[in-house]
């Protein structure tokens, strides 16, 4: 079995989660199976389109296998979190979501001008959390080399948004 078809047959789909007429894909089995998690952090290091300054981590599957590549890499790990979460000074980006709005905070000494970030989230659906991430690294004058997502939900068509940051998107596995 391939790395793809090896995350695919462990990811759990949970019916109706968090709401009737969704299929969550759950990726916390992956957790369990440390062979696999190993692969994953490989492949997302393998798939790097040249060498990033630091990982832009999203709360909070996010940080997961983001930590373990930067850490892999020996390179900073930066977190993106929702608003008030962070203890020190923080820049933030409002962005909307299907009904109502969102804010997500950076430390502002986070990233270095003109560094190359990549930008790691279990998931990307719809690309507007990771949009924001990116609106985020901008400001700090930092650039975005690629994103980074264990599972991408193509129906959706995230990557739409994110292309105007970088075409530079992985996603181990497609649904």
């Amino acid at each position: 079995m391939n790395l793809e078809q090896q995350i695919k047959h462990t990811i759990r789909d949970v019916p109706d989660f968090p709401k009737l007429g969704i299929m969550f894909k759950d990726i916390t089995p992956i957790f369990y199976n440390q062979t696999l998690c190993s692969a994953i952090v490989d492949d997302f290091i393998l798939k790097l389109n040249g060498k990033p300054d630091a990982i832009v981590g999203i709360e909070s599957r996010g940080f997961l296998f983001g930590f373990l590549v930067a850490n892999k890499l020996n390179i900073p790990f930066v977190l993106v979190r929702k608003a008030g979460k962070l203890p020190y000074k923080t820049i933030s980006y409002e962005y909307d979501l299907e009904y109502g709005s969102a804010k997500i905070e950076m430390h502002e000494d986070a990233l270095k001008k003109d560094w190359n970030v990549i930008i790691h989230d279990d998931l990307l659906a719809t690309g507007g959390t990771a949009e924001a991430a990116a609106n985020l690294v901008k400001k700090l004058g930092a650039n975005v080399l690629g994103f980074n997502f264990v599972v991408g939900l193509e129906f959706l068509n995230g990557k739409n948004k994110l292309i105007n940051y970088s075409n530079n998107i992985t996603c181990l596995v497609q649904y």
